[in-house]
């Protein structure tokens, strides 16, 4: 046995633990599945596309060229591959996009700079475990990994950011992530607005302190209801102007906000036309006046500025909604949800989450998120597919668990978010939590803590590897008025890894589980709920 496989096997013995549950079942062969999937698999004997990809920490001009801000972030070079495979975005912290097609084989060399461990996770993509980004096989400082896989998925934006173990939300707000666009012959085969007219725009709030440097968590309530900024940057930057041309744009368009959740509307009341979400196309376009888009999620949007004037400023706004967050009574404090320690905790956190609602930018608010302004006029010949792709649809009869749905419970009991009252322990499963590979499973997130109801909040709960397809949504009586300003904005028709479930909700979904064994976490992508461990694994076993 290899010094690596040694220490590995040796890790894994001391991380593992098994609960009452788990050891009921056999930990022998749960140990041995465990370990199978952090084995070294054969590295591809010629990759199609090879990527070296560094963290690191620099200075970038954000809101002074005076003051530069420090930031932590993913540079890119291309090894091996097409021109135009690795794109930077100009002037900004964020990490490169990387174009890659259906098919190709990719290996990824990440090289860690920063002073502390780091590992990359391909976010909705269907990956071997070790190139999925689980933080037991994080590195680091001045280690390298190699990340090697094949892109299985269909046409969509996609996007990389660290899970490091309890740094995520820290790391991926100092500046880490980037974008992968994923292409294929169905995608190609439409007629859609391509290069300059394609333009990823990936929305984050940040707050800056009086040197111009990011400020991130003051108080534990901001860890507690998540971490909000004081203002708005788009591709890095603040009052992100796009100037546009009078044609036809596809805006692929990705919350990268840690908590923040954004109801997007056109500011002069025009219909956002959506012809993709998390997993790509949608099979035909979907006409909403709003759209709902939770931390980590993907839409694409086909704008059409034909018609419009030169000089003419159109904006992308986030409208006013309520309901995503814990309820407040007259005094400020929290609503319902009793129990011995909430009125300790309520008037601890009373002054501070206060403080954080009459922020600049309060949860919910309105406010302008970018700008576009017309530039020149232009003439194209693009219209808008009827038809975008096919999916195929997954049925509820063909599940392998039809009538015993594996059902996660979403609480926010005190200050310990948890999942169906468990917390994330590394390498830890549980029963209910072990999936047979190339199964296709229901699974229902349940956010009904009757017990904390005030407490309750919006929770955007994001599931590795492949996408999955939304069943249904069924609201429990007397939460309609929370979910009234929301409801008509989500888009549920197409492919999802990321779905937003509101208090007193519980969403249905039918997900396979195909291709590789080992541990896939399941999380909230509220980061600082993600700190807190609210996140497990799911144990795909052959």
């Amino acid at each position: 046995m290899s010094d690596a496989t040694d220490l590995s096997r040796r890790r894994l013995l001391q991380c593992l633990g098994l609960s009452a549950a788990a050891m009921a079942v056999a930990p022998e062969w749960l140990l041995a599945a465990v370990e199978q999937g952090s084995q070294e698999r054969p590295r591809q004997t010629e990759p199609d596309i090879e990527l070296r990809i560094t963290a690191l920490i620099t200075e970038l001009p954000i809101l002074s060229s005076d003051r530069p801000t420090k930031v932590w972030k993913f540079s890119g070079e291309l090894i091996k591959g097409p021109a135009g495979t690795v794109e930077a975005i100009p002037d900004s912290y964020l990490g490169p996009v990387l174009r890659l097609r259906q098919g190709q084989k990719v290996r990824i060399r990440f090289h860690n700079k920063l002073p502390e461990d780091c590992v990359i996770h391909q976010h909705g993509m269907l990956v071997p475990e070790k190139a999925d980004g689980h933080p037991r096989h994080q590195i680091g400082s001045g280690q390298t990994s190699v990340y090697e896989y094949t892109v299985l998925d269909r046409a969509g934006t996609y996007w990389f950011h660290p899970h490091t173990d309890k740094r995520t939300a820290e790391q991926v707000y100092y500046g880490m992530a980037g974008l992968i666009l994923v292409t294929d012959t169905e995608e190609q085969s439409l007629d859609l607005p391509r290069d300059e007219f394609d333009v990823p725009l990936v929305i984050q709030d940040r707050s800056f302190d009086d040197r111009n440097q990011f400020r991130y968590v003051e108080h534990m309530h901001d860890r507690w209801m998540g971490f909000l900024g004081d203002r708005v940057l788009v591709n890095g930057k603040p009052d992100f102007v796009l100037p546009a041309a009078t044609r036809a744009y596809r805006l692929r368009i990705l919350n990268g906000s840690n908590s923040r959740i954004y109801k997007l509307m056109w500011s002069d009341g025009s219909p956002l036309t959506v012809i993709g979400t998390d997993g790509g196309l949608l099979e035909s376009p979907v006409i909403r006046n709003y759209v709902m888009l939770a931390p980590a999620e993907r839409v694409d949007i086909w704008a059409d500025f034909r018609g419009r004037k030169v000089g003419e400023e159109i904006a992308l706004r986030s409208a006013a909604f309520s309901g995503v967050m814990p309820m407040m009574g007259m005094g400020g404090g929290m609503m319902g949800g009793g129990g011995g320690g909430m009125m300790g905790m309520r008037r601890g956190m009373r002054g501070g989450m206060m403080g954080r609602m009459g922020a600049a930018l309060p949860h919910g608010s309105e406010y302008t998120i970018l700008t576009i302004r017309i530039v020149r006029e232009e003439r194209d010949q693009l219209a808008l597919p009827r038809r975008l792709s096919r999916i195929e649809r997954y049925r509820l009869q063909d599940a392998a668990n039809t009538r015993t749905p594996r059902s996660i419970h979403l609480s926010m009991r005190g200050m310990s978010p948890r999942l169906n009252g468990r917390s994330f322990e590394l390498t830890k499963v549980v029963e209910e939590e072990m999936i047979p590979l190339n199964t296709l499973q229901v699974l229902e997130f349940v956010n009904r803590d009757h017990r904390a109801r005030g407490m309750m909040m919006a929770h955007p709960m994001h599931i590795h590897g492949q996408s999955f397809q939304i069943l249904k949504r069924e609201l429990a009586p007397g939460f309609e008025q929370r979910y009234a300003s929301v409801s008509q904005g989500f888009v549920d028709d197409g492919w999802k890894d990321t779905v937003l479930v509101m208090p007193g909700e519980k969403v249905t979904i039918l997900k396979r589980f195909d291709r590789y064994t080992g541990l896939y976490l399941y999380h909230c992508h509220n980061l600082e709920h993600e700190e807190l461990d609210m996140m497990r694994n799911f144990l795909v076993q052959a």
